[in-house]
């Protein structure tokens, strides 16, 4: 096994003038105490507390970059630290790129094992790289570079971007603190929507956007504009988007852009650091959105307002064609969106705003409909009042149906006073005519009778006239009746049916037919009455064949009625002249014997 000192990493240097080492895969190169280009140097540093890091950091870096020597500009274990003196990086016998320690291993990057030679390289611009060599020792290609994997740090020449084929990220994350290249709270990126715009996220929201690359510059003039030390420039290749920088080969002072843990981007210099920017005091003017205290109320919705914005948004690809409710569904799904329009005629395009102070209502050819997220009180307001209108309604129909309840209660109340004050009437009629406390009169329920007549069936029906339907039915202890049902359309009321209950039930004669008792229910008026199973006289007098009739027969039948008329007229109690007298009315039994 081959190991390396950073002693023999120096005389390498000097040899070959340039900071390269080759080496046979297979063969192991162990780098304890550093590497160094011309500007850069390579090796162990110590984090926060007991926690080791291997990092690239610039010689000559400025005191006001950290502690002198010690601030790197890019981290290869940030988040796996060791905690002792035993780390070494080196490419093992398993072809791996790794930092290997007491506590095991941190892989860096796979070796393809078909690769047969390789080199190192920390370059004067402080990217670290391997290189696959061909056999005579000349470099074939880049297998890994640390340009690829910026930590918090943009040198010139690196990349925030996308790779669209392999799907890889160039972006920048802030340490967690000061003093802990740990991956802290903050992004910076290019935007994933595939706008040319950068972007720096805070928790995963939005926190500050470059505005467009339009004209050689962002839209935002005050920030990342080209001047004497920075010239950006933006890319768009087969598969790959990005932003880089470069500074003038005259500018010798160590130039770089750094996220820091608090949010701000700081452009660092020899001479010193300035402020890129910091939205600590979030200003739109500048592209900060801030870490706003927003709430995301996705039932809350939004309002349409015609007007203006004052000051641009964040626009989305024009590319990408985006319709109304595709921008909808964007605003929706960032928290700090609290307006988003259309920026074509057509309604397509998309645009979002983290404010609404710079709208202005006016209605003009540059006016257009601005929606805008319902704030939490305007959503509470709105939500109180459904809630009061569905407590009204609710309410309301709640109400009703007890008033409903209640009515239909006083009906049947009224209906059974009714009821029951008609059978008074009814019984009180009978007391008073004959001075008796007690009748033989039944009174039956409807539901009783309509039992009997197995619903008021059709079947069952005998006969039907002015005053109504005549049912045939059968009472629970199987006594078999006829029941004469008023009609509504009858014109005859409660006085007709109580006189002709009366009338019946007073009077007593072998040849009328003996009312058995009445049914008031409601509306319903029911006389019962007991049943005549050969009907009515006319049926047979009428009989085609007339062979039932002989003249026995039909003397006991004149005999009757004569008997019955006699009764009627001259000894009942009851002055009565019966009006109606005719075959139909009058009824016979088994033994064809009269009742009328």
């Amino acid at each position: 096994m081959l190991m390396m000192t950073g002693e023999e990493a120096k005389r390498e240097r000097g040899q070959k003038g340039f900071s390269t080492l080759m080496v046979a895969v297979k063969v192991s190169w162990l780098c304890r105490r550093g590497w160094m280009s011309r500007n850069y140097r390579l090796g162990f540093f110590n984090g926060s507390g007991r926690k080791r890091h291997v990092g690239i950091w610039h010689k000559r870096a400025n005191v006001e970059y950290g502690r002198t020597d010690e601030k790197p500009v890019w981290v290869a274990n940030r988040n796996t630290p060791i905690f002792d003196d035993s780390g070494v990086l080196t490419i093992g016998n398993d072809s791996h790129l790794k930092i290997l320690h007491n506590g095991g291993e941190e892989i860096l990057h796979f070796l393809d094992p078909l690769v047969s030679k390789a080199s190192v390289t920390l370059l004067d611009s402080g990217n670290f790289v391997m290189y696959e060599l061909n056999s005579d020792g000349s470099m074939k290609q880049v297998l890994w570079q640390s340009f690829d994997y910026p930590t918090d740090t943009l040198l010139p020449g690196m990349k925030l971007g996308i790779n669209t084929k392999i799907g890889h990220n160039w972006s920048l994350t802030s340490w967690s603190s000061e003093e802990d290249p740990a991956s802290g709270s903050f992004t910076l990126g290019m935007d994933p929507n595939n706008t040319n715009q950068l972007i720096i996220w805070w928790q995963g929201e939005i926190y500050w956007v470059s505005g467009l690359w339009l004209n050689l510059s962002f839209n935002l003039p005050h920030v990342l504009s080209n001047d004497v030390y920075y010239h950006f420039s933006y890319h768009s290749e087969e598969n790959e988007n990005y932003f880089n920088y470069f500074v003038y080969e005259d500018v010798i002072s160590f130039q770089r852009l750094t996220l820091k843990a608090s949010g701000a981007l700081l452009g660092m210099a020899m001479n010193g650091a300035k402020d890129i920017l910091s939205c600590e005091q979030p200003s739109f003017r500048d592209g900060c959105f801030g870490k706003k205290d927003y709430k995301c109320f996705s039932g809350g919705g939004f309002t349409a307002r015609k007007g203006i914005m004052l000051q641009s948004g964040f626009n989305f690809n024009e590319r990408d064609k985006l319709t109304l409710s595709d921008c909808k569904a964007k605003c929706m799904s960032y928290c700090f969106c609290q307006a988003y329009a259309s920026t074509n005629d057509d309604e397509t395009g998309c645009e979002l705003w983290p404010d609404r102070e710079y709208f202005i209502k006016k209605d003009s050819d540059a006016s257009r409909y601005i929606y805008f997220r319902q704030l939490p009180y305007e959503f509470e307001s709105k939500a109180k009042l459904r809630i009061w209108i569905i407590i009204t309604t609710v309410g309301g129909v709640i109400v009703h149906m007890f008033k409903s309840i209640y009515y239909l209660i006083q009906e049947k109340l009224r209906a059974f006073g009714k009821t029951n004050k008609e059978k008074d009437i009814l019984l009180r009629e009978l007391e008073r005519r004959d001075g008796k406390k007690s009748h033989e009169l039944q009174f039956f329920s409807f539901e009783s009778i309509a039992s009997a007549t197995n619903n008021f069936a059709t079947t069952n029906k005998l006969k039907e006239g002015g005053f109504g339907i005549v049912y045939k039915g059968q009472l629970p202890d199987g006594q078999e009746v006829a029941i004469k049902r008023l009609s509504r359309n009858s014109g005859q009321g409660f006085l007709e049916f109580k006189n002709e209950a009366i009338l019946i039930a007073k009077l007593q004669h072998t040849n009328l037919v003996r009312l058995v008792g009445c049914c008031i229910h409601k509306e319903e008026r029911m006389l019962i009455y007991e049943y005549m199973p050969n009907k009515s006289l006319d049926f047979f007098l009428f009989d085609s064949v007339k062979n039932i009739l002989d003249w026995k027969k039909r003397f006991n039948i004149i005999q009757g009625i004569v008997q019955g008329l006699q009764y009627l007229h001259n000894y009942s109690r009851l002055r009565i002249i019966h009006r109606d007298l005719k075959a139909s009315n009058i009824l016979l039994d088994n033994e064809m014997n009269l009742l009328g």
